[in-house]
């Protein structure tokens, strides 16, 4: 299966808005959720798979609250997929495409997510070199996903460490969790 990187289009910025003002009004019943627009379609200029990346971010205690919400609104949860702190959704339709995660506040999922999009938005050379990455990665037709996340990671562990949010164990972690193989190395 072939892995599909394109340029950035301002339609990803209109589409998030428009999801996250029905997330939004399905979890007003949930204190402290926000809704955040992360991954490469939320970084202006950075080519990306056409797939938004959706986190609902809520406090730990108000984690199944929030599933139930969406759960109500037609999503179908899928579980944590192996990330401890994250449940993950498919969507009730397909437009725009897009992968929707309820996340414990505070846990280093998210602090990634937050970390890599602010420092791909703020620094043009970083935004360039992973774009570079995925573009070259997705060139290969029998690319598949895993290997395409496992070889973007060394600009995405770039990108982190200019953040200085993170330790250097939350960077190994973040960096096995995207790279399984690099555990065997």
């Amino acid at each position: 299966m072939s892995v599909e990187v394109v340029a950035w289009s301002a339609d990803w910025a209109r589409d998030f808005e428009r999801v996250a003002a029905d997330l939004r009004t399905a979890l007003a019943a949930v204190p402290g959720s926000r809704v955040e627009h992360v991954g490469s379609t939320s970084v202006p200029g950075l080519a990306a798979k056409p797939i938004l990346d959706i986190d609902v971010i809520v406090p730990p205690a108000a984690v199944p609250a929030a599933v139930a919400a969406l759960t109500e609104i037609g999503y179908v949860h899928r579980g944590d997929l192996g990330v401890v702190g994250r449940e993950a959704f498919f969507a009730p339709d397909e437009a725009p495409r897009r992968h929707v995660y309820v996340c414990a506040a505070g846990t280093t999922n998210v602090r990634n997510h937050l970390a890599v999009r602010d420092v791909l938005r703020t620094h043009r050379d970083l935004r360039d070199a992973y774009a570079e990455v995925k573009r070259a990665l997705a060139a290969d037709p029998d690319r598949d996903i895993d290997t395409y996340i496992a070889r973007k990671s060394a600009v995405l562990q770039r990108a982190l460490a200019v953040s200085g949010e993170f330790t250097d164990d939350e960077l190994h972690a973040i960096h096995l969790l995207n790279d399984p193989a690099a555990s065997k190395s």
